[in-house]
């Protein structure tokens, strides 16, 4: 039971509190993020200040915003412009720098580190001279490098940031669907969801007409959309759910319009529930993993974005099932009982009195199934499915250590960086439950 004088989310954050190492999980968490957000500037082969022939520039600060950004420097009395992005700014004579904490980018190839540069053992660099002499300690690649001299250490900062995004994002659309589809199978069943018999008919039949237009005639234009770029072809998938929703909608107020007689206006019930629960018994029983690599092989294009809706529209079967059962016995309350009889419409019913009080679970589900799609993503760019060949990930370090094993840092350090992420989120996902739970006192 609930403590007097404490609202439920403050007594709710005082029972997650007590579980230790949940609260200890939360702050790694908020140190991950952290990670990823100042990625560019904790590790970036570009100065975060440098003073160049009297002239002061920041270009890990304009990098960040401009790729191509430039500066200008005056020598004998000529304007020179030079790029930040083109220069290893390391072999060239500073007047004065400031570094990053990693001196490189994730995808910054050092020739002179190259074929698995040891951590500990000593590590060269070509200085403005032209002299071969050793790594600065300041510049060392600190967790080693793969065979081309990509810094291990930059890879792993700039790879929390696809991995949170990635779990966040997916689990996110996972959510919408899941609610959407569980909340309509609870409150409605098989039979509070009725339409008239002429309505009933023309609505599935519109569903098919719906399908045909919306993706089959488009396939080849979604294709070519995902094919010229992730937004231009996101953009045409919610163009094609558009046309879909609308065809649907359309010819469902026909069948409404056209219920004449007895015969057509008899009301006929609609197995939602039975649907969805159907559908989520197809999806369970198919394995996720070949599923996702069959999609991502369709689609010629690799894109995180593309990943990340794909993993999402196979996720949301599991949330799906929870807010289903928290509808099931939400509805029989009296508050929804005594809203019914005011004549709330059912869509006020479920979003502004159901769904609030059903959500609790749908956190914890959240938390475990952004750590499934973390492992799911990290597994599936170790295969180098999905993910563009330029972006570094978790899983594409692993995968560089297949070619040496006796390159342990390669192994070591993205896998100790997948199972503390993992961990983390399933810490929290076991806090939230047990917090959430009222009835549930330490």
């Amino acid at each position: 039971m609930i403590e007097e004088n404490l609202t439920y989310r403050q007594f709710a954050w005082k029972q997650f509190k007590k579980n230790k190492p949940a609260l200890v999980s939360f702050y790694i968490l908020i140190l991950l993020v952290l990670l990823a957000v100042l990625s560019p500037i904790i590790a970036n082969d570009q100065p975060l200040y440098m003073k160049y022939k009297d002239t002061s520039f920041y270009p890990a600060f304009e990098t960040m915003f401009n790729e191509t950004a430039s500066g200008e420097v005056i020598e004998n009395e000529d304007t020179i412009n030079f790029q930040f992005q083109n220069i290893d700014w390391r072999t060239v004579q500073l007047e004065s720098v400031c570094w990053p904490l990693i001196a490189y980018s994730p995808n910054t190839i050092d020739k002179y580190n190259r074929d698995y540069a040891h951590p500990n053992f000593p590590q060269r660099l070509k200085n403005y001279k032209g002299v071969i002499v050793e790594l600065p300690r300041g510049l060392r690649h600190y967790l080693g490098t793969d065979k081309l001299g990509r810094d291990i250490a930059s890879g792993l900062i700039h790879g929390t940031r696809i991995s949170l995004l990635v779990g966040i994002i997916s689990m996110g659309i996972a959510v919408v669907i899941g609610l959407i589809l569980g909340a309509a199978a609870g409150y409605f069943g098989n039979d509070g969801l009725t339409l008239s018999r002429s309505q009933y008919w023309l609505t599935w039949t519109g569903v098919f007409i719906a399908y045909f237009y919306g993706f089959h005639a488009r396939s080849l234009a979604l294709e070519e959309a995902f094919n010229d770029g992730i937004i231009q072809g996101v953009f045409s998938l919610f163009l094609s759910l558009i046309i879909a929703a609308l065809i649907t909608l359309t010819i469902s107020f026909i069948g409404r319009k056209i219920a004449i007689g007895s015969f057509l206006k008899k009301e006929v019930s609609i197995p939602i529930d039975a649907i969805v629960s159907r559908i989520i018994e197809v999806l369970n029983s198919m394995p996720i993993l070949i599923l996702i690599i069959s999609v991502s092989a369709i689609i010629s294009e690799k894109s995180l974005w593309v990943l990340m809706i794909i993993i999402g529209l196979s996720g949301w079967t599991g949330i799906a099932r929870l807010i289903r059962a928290e509808m099931l016995r939400i509805k029989q309350m009296e508050y929804i009982e005594a809203g019914k009889v005011l004549g709330f419409s059912n869509y006020r019913i479920i979003v502004k009195h159901a769904l609030p009080n059903g959500l609790a679970p749908i956190f914890v589900s959240f938390a475990f199934g952004v750590a499934s799609a973390i492992l799911t993503e990290s597994g599936l760019s170790f295969l180098g499915i999905g993910v563009p060949d330029d972006v570094v990930t978790w899983g594409s370090l692993l995968s560089r250590g297949r070619a040496e094993f006796e390159a342990w840092w390669l192994v070591i350090y993205p896998g100790v960086a997948i199972f503390i992420t993992i961990t983390v989120y399933n810490l929290i996902g076991e806090g939230l439950r047990d917090a959430l739970d009222p009835k549930h006192k330490k």
